[in-house]
């Protein structure tokens, strides 16, 4: 007999993250990783779990998580994104709760792109008596 199971695939920043729900008593593994190996910070782990805390489901799933690109921060938003598409997926009835708390809305912010004649995308090289400044040169010009 096949087992049940969930997908849902949640993207943040450059990061994308596919997600599986198997029913179980509440694994999480990200990257063949537990998730207390895989992100040191305690305020990731809390965001990574935030749809199933929401819909009282952390210990009726098993969580399976490949995530890649990014960082840190931009995966674990990837992943919120990926279980509250899931939970949704597993039961209609979360839909209000997961869009009332906004984990099923895609955050459309992205890193700015360069612009040619700065340094990064709003940053300036900075005055001539600066970068004199810099090299270690005359100020009394």
């Amino acid at each position: 007999m096949a087992k049940v199971q969930y997908y849902g695939t949640g993207r943040r920043k450059s990061s994308v993250a596919r997600v599986r729900l198997i029913p179980g008593e509440g694994n999480f593994t990200v990257n063949n990783r537990t998730l207390d190996d895989y992100f040191g910070l305690e305020t990731l782990k809390v965001i990574s779990k935030q749809p199933l805390v929401a819909t009282d489901t952390e210990n009726k799933f098993d969580v399976i998580v490949k995530v890649v690109g990014g960082g840190f921060t931009g995966q674990a938003g990837a992943i919120r994104h990926g279980i509250a598409r899931a939970l949704v997926q597993a039961d209609e009835e979360f839909r209000p709760i997961l869009k009332k708390a906004g984990y099923l809305t895609r955050d459309p912010r992205m890193k700015e792109s360069k612009k040619y004649g700065l340094k990064k995308a709003r940053r300036a090289l900075g005055t001539e008596r600066h970068r004199r400044r810099q090299r270690g040169g005359d100020l009394t010009r």
